[in-house]
Order: structure tokens, then sequence, then C-alpha cells
């Protein structure tokens, strides 16, 4: 996995130490897995920001960031993928959220035709809500799981092909002091 790339995107804890409103914190962000970039962080990141993404609740990013200190894996990307759901995505990912929720639950998908009003949000809650809760929580479930077994498959195999590497340059320098 691109390592350098993440490192120069993702504060360090020193920065993050000299930020005065996060002081209020204490050592809980001073905990050096929430830091790392190993494979068990990074992927374990994936897992918990794009399935937050996927819920539609406000504050994703902090929902994100409690359950990433909960779970001790890399605090940075689990926050940064919340905003896979920003306000261009939204509409596009929570409709689709919608459809799948209405489709397992056997509902039909209601024709929208919006109106902004309190009116219209306190009658089609229920019966936009649940199939959009139930549809969002299923496909955060699968993008998310199938996010982190990415990552374990692509970091795993960039592992085994730089030890491969590794071994046919000590043959080749073997053979050629030979």
């Amino acid at each position: 996995m691109p390592k350098r790339l993440f490192k120069k995107y993702i504060p360090t804890p020193e920065k993050i130490r000299e930020i005065k409103a996060l002081h209020f914190l204490g050592d809980v962000l001073h905990e050096p897995n929430l830091w790392h970039i190993n494979r068990h962080s990074v992927s374990k990141a994936f897992l918990i920001g794009i399935f937050c993404s996927f819920i539609p609740v406000p504050f994703q990013m902090v929902f994100a960031a409690i359950i990433a200190v909960w779970v001790n894996c890399n605090l940075p990307i689990s926050v940064a993928l919340v905003w896979i759901s920003n306000p261009i995505t939204m509409p596009p990912i929570f409709y689709f959220n919608y459809f799948v929720g209405a489709h397992i639950l056997g509902m039909p998908p209601m024709k929208f035709d919006t109106e902004l009003s309190w009116a219209w949000l306190s009658e089609k809650l229920i019966e936009v809500g649940i199939p959009l809760y139930f549809g969002s929580v299923v496909c955060g479930l699968f993008f998310s799981v199938a996010s982190y077994l990415i990552i374990q498959f692509l970091w795993k195999r960039k592992i085994r092909r730089d030890w491969l590497e590794r071994q046919l340059k000590r043959k080749a320098a073997g053979k050629a002091s030979i």
C-alpha cells in the first residue's frame, strides 16, 4: 500500500498535541496506535470510515472518531473517509440506500416529489426513514466489509511482491559475487 502517501497527508501526533482545542481529550489522542499506518490499522479505519459515511446521521466524523478511538485504529483515515458522503454525493448515495432498503423490505419505492417543508417531512418520515436506515446499514456493512477485505488483500499482495523482489535481488547479488 502507498504508506508514504498516507503519511504525507496525515497529521503527526506532535501536530495534534499542539492543537489547544483538543487538550480537553487528555491522553486519548496520544495513543500511538491511532496514528500508525499498518495493514490492520488502515483496514479497520476503512471499515469504520466507510460504514459511517453510509449512515445518514449528523456529525458522521465525530461518530467515526469515537469508534476509531474505541477500536484503536487509524483515526485520521477513518475520519477522512466519512467525506465519501459529502453534500454532492449524499443524494445519490442515500437514494441508493433507500432503494436497497425498500427492495429488501419488499416495499415499493415511492415516487419522490419532494417538497421541503416540515409537513412533508413529518408525513413521509416513517415511510422513507425505515427503508433509508435499513438500506444504509445494509449498504454500509457491505461496502465497509468489502473495503476491509480489499485493503487486507492489496496490502498482503504488496508485501509478498516486495519480499519476492528482495529474494530475487539477494539471489542475483549472491550469483554476482561468486
